[in-house]
């Protein structure tokens, strides 16, 4: 089964982040399944686990524009999906959770340590009101 989802709900999540910390630039966001997913956190971070999302920093610029390339996100659209069931929202407020916790990511944010996680989860619980998401209990 093919889900469709509507771009914009990504691009106005990733935007909404980068609104936030006054950043400019240009990013990806992939949706895709929990096997890429797993081959992905198996091959860079050493996890053979699928997970919901996964940042892949770049910061390089584009020759041709000149703008900053900030990276890519890739997001498993079937796990996002049970994500979605389980915490009772629906699957665009699940997507726009995991890209607005991957972009900040791309801009250097980070949760391993205490104080890092509790920046980034005030930070990204302030976006997510932005995008009216309040009400997402952002998980650990």
């Amino acid at each position: 089964m093919q889900i469709k989802i509507a771009p914009e709900i990504v691009e106005r999540a990733a935007l909404s982040v980068l609104t936030n910390q006054s950043k400019d630039g240009d990013l990806t966001v992939v949706l895709t399944d929990d096997k890429q997913l797993q081959d992905l956190n198996q091959e860079y971070l050493g996890i053979e686990a699928p997970t919901d999302v996964l940042s892949f920093p770049a910061s390089e610029t584009d020759p041709e524009t000149g703008r900053r390339y900030l990276g890519d996100i890739l997001v498993s659209t079937p796990r996002a999906e049970k994500q979605a069931t389980a915490a009772g929202h629906t699957l665009e407020t699940e997507l726009q959770l995991l890209v607005v916790h991957g972009t900040l990511h791309l801009l250097g944010f980070d949760h391993a340590k205490a104080e890092e996680k509790t920046q980034m989860w005030k930070t990204q619980a302030e976006i997510l009101e932005r995008l009216d998401l309040k009400q997402i209990n952002i998980r650990e």
